[in-house]
């Protein structure tokens, strides 16, 4: 576009072009027609040359302001439709979201938030990454994520994290283990059993809560061997490598050759966290915070 010409010379334009009358194009304007005229004029200054034929009659389009009245709308529509993204941007309604998640979390409510998300925000792509709280933690630090959702993260300094969801632990065992039929079980009674869990790497507060049922009784367990989710550790328990102490949630796909039996003698429990940059106050992450389920109103931010 010519240096000087505006948007809105092109719609002054645009009303004169279709009324073919500066009387009824600046009455449909709402301004004074002196002043539509004027801005014509300037219009056809700034493009050098004329758009109109005027008489004292009649208005004609020249041949330069009949293609430019078959530009001038493409022009306009262009401009209402990428001024309408950028509104739709800047209030959360477009883009992409860039969500990290720990997938123990996945039969719990938070990520059901984030399919009302989707529905009432359709335009707004949301591309979910999957890993350990750790992981997802240093990625959001460095901006690589806008948001995620966490199990018992360690300080992370740039972020903040607001606790969503707390569930007891439980202990897993093989469907055969001589205490698979107890009701209850205690940490001291699993204490000296060999322990299948995922590795310290995936978060170090998690790692030790997790283990902490266990830890209560004094003694350190002997974890003979790792892996990296819990669908993995689940089945490992049931091929009879050990036992496991897992988020109650983290169980709901278990196969049915373990038995899941609640911890007594304890007050561990686990805790899901959402986590943001601090200072993130763009409409996208807070139009998911508001859909997440039980929020409550005490973040945690880190240094």
């Amino acid at each position: 576009m010519n240096a000087g010409v505006e948007l809105r010379h092109l719609r002054y334009f645009q009303a004169v072009a279709e009324e073919l009358h500066f009387g009824r194009a600046a009455a449909r304007l709402h301004i004074a027609q002196p002043a539509l005229t004027q801005q014509i004029q300037r219009l056809e200054t700034l493009l050098g040359t004329r758009l109109f034929d005027r008489t004292s009659r009649t208005v004609a389009l020249t041949p330069a302001g009949i293609v430019l009245r078959d530009r001038a709308a493409a022009l306009l529509g262009h401009a209402d439709r990428d001024l309408a993204e950028v509104i739709r941007i800047g209030q959360g309604g477009q883009g992409t979201l860039h969500l990290g998640f720990v997938p123990s979390v996945l039969p719990l409510e938070p990520l059901r938030g984030v399919r009302e998300f989707r529905e009432r925000f359709p335009l707004v792509h949301v591309d979910l990454t999957e890993g350990f709280t750790s992981h997802l933690m240093a990625r959001l630090a460095s901006g690589t994520l806008d948001m995620a959702i966490v199990r018992d993260p360690d300080d992370q300094p740039g972020t903040v994290t607001t606790p969503l969801i707390t569930e007891p632990f439980v202990a897993v065992l093989p469907a055969d283990h001589p205490a698979a039929a107890r009701p209850t079980l205690t940490g001291a009674e699993l204490a000296d059993h060999p322990v299948v869990f995922f590795p310290r790497a995936a978060g170090e507060l998690a790692y030790e809560k997790n283990l902490t049922p266990l830890l209560e009784s004094g003694r350190r367990p002997r974890i003979v061997q790792e892996a990296t989710n819990w669908t993995i550790i689940l089945y490992l328990v049931a091929a009879g490598l050990g036992i496991t102490i897992a988020p109650r949630s983290a169980t709901f796909t278990a196969p049915d050759s373990v038995r899941i039996i609640p911890l007594t003698g304890t007050a561990a429990a686990t805790t899901i966290y959402t986590a943001t940059r601090v200072g993130d106050d763009r409409p996208l992450v807070h139009n998911l915070l508001a859909l997440l389920p039980n929020r409550p109103a005490a973040p945690r931010e880190q240094p």
